[in-house]
């Protein structure tokens, strides 16, 4: 298997065998052009990774074979090699799209050292250009499942305000898909081949979120010991999405209404102001304007946000949709682990229509998962469910452990020792990884903290 298939061109037949000579030893696969016509013809039948040419040649020089490669494949790397008078020329074929320039009288190291940067950078961009196709075909709104009509309100709304610039509002329970929605928003816009930037609001703490989202200077406060972006500036161009927006304090809320306003950010400590480009996408759990009554979200902000509310419906209220979301995840899960599952038994789907889903989509998911990793069978089986949902959809009562189990008190626990000790287990699976956790859970980080909190 070769490295890669170079086009050497030089109009001096001695450095062509030189180099072809060097560079097949390292595992190349060397094509030479006798100058830039015979180079652009060869170009025009064959396919080549790696352009290498002289800039000075007799017929046409190196710029016009950069410019023929650029207009016949883009995606060849062309290396210039100059004399030294021709610096000049050699810098305006970067900026025309050369990769680097090599200067005469070159050594064989470097030019060996240049071919492997410049193979090293088409081997991240054919991944990164793999990613990005991978993440467009992920969220196209085919994969927003369900049919129920809660569901098809929402695909029309998304496909509406996708290729806008509108701020958008998404409003739903934990676990509902927001998230998801929000990126399906960014992949379909004009915006998908820029950054699209999570800010979970609920998981950072008050005191640091300002300097998160704004970015600070060096010196703004203690530990500040670098100059540092904010998420806003890194998401210029692109997304950003604000998760669990009412979560953030009320000072913080005003730089966001100005940054919303003007299209500018400050950063922590500093006195310039920095222009960005930037849609944001918000979402809550909680319903904004009783927050907004008791003082605590800020109206203005409110209305900024909500030009485009985008409701998720709760997984209990479109129960049509759990058979097509189990064995969507069933299919995906039994592709990522490699492992044949081939259905679920009409039994273990009627149990799974009938669970009220506190978790919503996210604890469907899981459950599914799980259930796949643990069960011994080609199909999922009632008994491969977590007991939990069997009790609640049989409505038989819990059955508690043997009272040694809790100190040796004769007293069943209290449901928020429960609780905490169902979480520390969960916990303890995940050897400790508390966003795991609250994602099995189907609960946010702060949640899980309040819960750990507790005496």
């Amino acid at each position: 298997m070769t490295r890669g298939h170079l086009l050497v061109v030089d109009d001096d037949p001695v450095t062509l065998d030189l180099l072809k000579e060097v560079l097949s030893k390292e595992g190349y696969k060397v094509t030479v052009a006798l100058g830039g016509e015979e180079a652009i013809a060869k170009g025009a039948e064959d396919v080549f990774d790696i352009v290498i040419t002289d800039v000075r040649m007799g017929d046409q020089d190196g710029m016009e074979v950069l410019r023929a490669f650029k207009r016949m494949a883009p995606d060849t790397t062309v290396i210039m090699i100059t004399a030294f008078g021709s610096i000049e020329t050699a810098i305006e074929a970067i900026r025309e799209g050369a990769f680097d320039y090599i200067s005469k009288p070159f050594k064989l190291d470097e030019i060996k050292l240049t071919l492997a940067r410049a193979l090293e950078q088409r081997r991240l961009l054919k991944e990164n250009k793999y990613y990005r196709q991978e993440l467009l075909t992920k969220y196209q709104f085919k994969n927003v499942i369900g049919r129920t009509p809660q569901m098809f309100q929402v695909y029309k709304t998304i496909a509406k305000v996708a290729d806008t610039k509108s701020t958008v509002l998404l409003c739903g329970e934990s676990g509902t898909g927001k998230e998801l929605v929000a990126r399906s928003i960014h992949y379909n816009s004009s915006r998908s081949d820029r950054p699209f930037v999570p800010v979970d609001c609920a998981s950072l703490v008050e005191s640091l979120l300002e300097s998160e989202l704004f970015g600070h200077v060096r010196g703004a406060f203690t530990g500040a010991l670098y100059a540092k972006k904010g998420l806003v500036e890194e998401a210029d161009g692109g997304t950003l999405f604000l998760d669990e927006v009412s979560n953030i304090s009320l000072s913080t809320q005003a730089k966001l209404l100005r940054f919303l306003q003007d299209h500018e950010v400050r950063r922590v400590g500093g006195n310039e102001t920095i222009k960005v480009d930037v849609r944001v996408i918000a979402a809550t759990n909680q319903d904004l304007e009783p927050l907004i009554r008791e003082g605590k979200f800020r109206e203005d902000l409110f209305y900024r946000l909500n030009v485009v509310t985008i409701t998720l419906p709760p997984l209990r209220e479109r129960k049509d949709d759990i058979p097509l979301l189990a064995n969507h995840f069933l299919q995906t899960f039994s592709e990522q682990y490699g492992k044949l599952v081939s259905h679920i038994s009409p039994e273990a789907m009627d149990l799974l229509t009938e669970y009220s889903w506190p978790g919503n989509v996210r604890e469907l998911e899981n459950t599914i998962e799980r259930a796949l990793l643990l069960s011994p069978h080609p199909i999922i089986l009632p008994e491969d469910l977590p007991k939990k949902l069997l009790d609640a959809v049989s409505g038989k009562r819990i059955s508690w452990p043997e009272a040694e189990a809790f100190g040796g008190s004769s007293k069943p626990p209290s449901l928020r020792e429960v609780e905490r000790d169902y979480v520390l287990k969960v916990l303890r699976e995940t050897k400790g990884n508390k966003t795991k956790a609250a994602e099995i859970l189907g609960i946010s980080r702060a949640t899980l903290y309040q819960i750990l909190e507790r005496d």
